[in-house]
C-alpha cells in the first residue's frame, strides 16, 4: 500500500558543487560558516615558510622563476595533500569565481562529474550526465583521465582538472581516456551548455523488448531541492498508476544536499536511521526519517554502480539497511565523507573535510564504497548492443519476488 507524505520545511541546503569547469563534482554539505582559526605567519610552525621564502629570493639560481603567487599555491595544496583527503582542496580565486550552484541553472562544459580516486589518485570519471557532450563521446562512469589536451593527469588536484577541461561552449577539449577494460583512447569533445538534470522516469523495456507496464522506474541524477520536488510530484503520479514495483536507478547520480538526499531516503521509509554523521570530536548526529513516505510499502530495486558516489550512497544504503530495497548493480564510488565550503581572504575557498557519515548499519564506505546485493556487470558486448543488463536484472528480480510474495 502507498501512504500519504508526512512533510515539514526543509532545511535550506545548498548542494556544494565545486562546478569550476564545466565537470560537476559536489558532496554532501552543510550552510554556515564557522571562523577560522588563526594560523601565525610570523614565527611559530609556519614561521619557516616565510624563512624559506627569503633564502629562495636571495639565493635561488633562477630568480626569474619566483612567482610569488604560484610558490604560495604551491604551498596551500601541499598542505592540504599532506592531509591524504583527496575530498579536501583549495580553490584558488579564478577557480571559484567559475564556480556555481547547480540549483541555479545551466553551466558550460562537458557535462561530466569528477573525483579524485582516494586510493590511487586518479582523476576518475564519476558520472557523465543524461545527453551531455561527455555521454555523446563515449565517456563512461569509471573512465580514469590519464592527459587532456596532451598534458598528464598524474598528481592533479580535482581543482586543477576542472579548470583544464572547462571551456566555453562550441571550444574542443581532448581527453585521453583509459576505460575499465584497460583501453586507452584520445576523445575530442565539444563543450555545451549543460542543463543539471533531476528527476527522469520513462518506460522501460525488458530483456526480450517488451514494454514494462507492471513496474516503474525513475532515474535521480543529483539531490537538490528541485529534485525533492521532482520526486514527490513522480511519486504521486505513479502511486495513481498502481505499479507493483520501483526501479531507482542512482548509477549517474554524484551526491548533493544532506537535506535533499534525507529527504528522498524519507520518501521510501516508514520511519528508521537514514544515516550517522561523526564530527572530528566524535559527536553523532542521526538523521531519521519522518515515515509515510510517497514510496513505502512499494516493493523498490535501487539501481547502482561506479556513478553511484555521496548522496547517492546515503539513499542506497539507508534503504538496503532499513530492508526496503534491494541493490543491484555494481560497487559504488566510495564517498563517506561530509564537506563545507569555506570562503577564504583570497578570494578563494577551502573545501574541507568536516565529518565522516555511516549507514544506518555502521558501515563505514569512504573509499570501500556499497556492495550490490546482485550485482550486475556489463561486457563490452553489452555496452556495444546498448543492451542494460542492470535494469534487466532489477526487472526480473522484482518479477520474481512479486510472484513469490503472491
Amino acid at each position: 500500500m502507498w501512504k500519504a507524505a508526512k512533510w515539514g520545511m526543509l532545511g535550506l541546503a545548498v548542494a556544494l558543487t565545486i562546478a569550476l569547469s564545466g565537470v560537476v563534482g559536489h558532496s554532501i554539505g552543510e550552510d554556515g560558516a564557522k571562523p577560522a582559526t588563526s594560523v601565525p605567519t610570523d614565527g611559530g610552525d609556519f614561521g619557516i615558510l616565510n624563512e624559506i621564502y627569503g633564502i629562495l629570493q636571495s639565493d635561488f639560481v633562477e630568480p626569474d622563476s619566483i612567482d610569488p603567487s604560484a610558490l604560495r599555491t604551491g604551498a596551500i595544496n601541499g598542505i592540504i595533500q599532506a592531509l591524504g583527503d583527496p575530498h579536501t582542496v583549495y580553490i584558488d580565486p579564478e577557480s571559484y569565481a567559475l564556480g556555481i550552484d547547480i540549483i541555479s541553472g545551466t553551466f558550460e562544459g562537458i557535462g561530466a562529474q569528477v573525483e579524485r580516486d582516494p586510493v590511487s589518485g586518479e582523476i576518475v570519471i564519476v558520472t557523465p550526465f543524461r545527453d551531455s557532450p561527455a555521454e555523446k563521446a563515449g565517456v563512461r562512469a569509471g573512465d580514469v583521465i590519464r592527459a587532456v589536451d596532451g598534458e598528464p593527469t598524474e598528481g592533479w588536484s580535482v581543482t586543477e582538472a576542472v579548470k583544464r577541461i572547462r571551456g566555453d561552449k562550441g571550444t574542443p577539449v581532448m581527453l585521453t581516456i583509459e576505460h575499465s577494460n584497460g583501453d586507452t583512447e584520445d576523445v575530442t569533445i565539444e563543450r555545451g551548455e549543460i542543463k543539471v538534470p533531476t528527476v527522469f522516469t520513462r518506460q522501460v523495456e525488458d530483456k526480450d523488448g517488451a514494454a514494462v507496464s507492471d513496474i516503474a522506474y525513475v532515474e535521480l541524477q543529483q539531490f537538490t531541492e528541485q529534485t525533492v520536488n521532482d520526486l514527490r510530484k513522480e511519486l504521486s503520479q505513479l502511486r495513481d498508476k498502481g505499479f507493483d514495483g520501483l526501479i531507482l536507478d542512482l548509477r549517474r547520480n554524484p551526491g548533493g544536499s544532506l537535506d535533499a538526499t534525507v529527504a528522498v531516503a524519507d520518501m521510501f521509509l516508514d520511519g528508521g536511521l537514514v544515516l550517522t554523521q561523526v564530527d572530528r570530536e566524535g559527536k553523532r548526529t542521526e538523521y531519521e526519517a519522518e515515515g509515510g513516505g510517497e514510496a513505502v510499502g512499494l516493493p523498490t530495486v535501487v539501481l547502482v554502480g561506479p556513478g553511484s558516489a555521496s548522496g547517492a550512497e546515503v539513499v542506497a544504503g539507508a534503504l538496503r539497511d532499513n530492508g526496503v530495497a534491494t541493490l543491484v548493480g555494481e560497487k559504488t564510488f566510495g564517498k563517506g565523507s561530509v564537506n563545507h565550503l569555506r570562503p577564504l581572504s583570497d578570494g578563494g575557498a577551502l573545501y574541507v573535510t568536516i565529518a565522516r557519515w555511516l549507514t544506518p548499519s555502521g558501515e563505514q564506505i569512504e573509499g570501500v564504497g556499497l556492495e550490490p546485493d546482485v550485482p550486475v556487470t556489463f561486457t563490452e558486448q553489452d555496452l556495444t548492443d546498448g543492451n542494460d543488463v542492470q535494469l534487466f536484472a532489477a526487472i526480473d528480480y522484482l518479477r520474481d519476488n512479486l510472484t513469490r510474495a503472491q
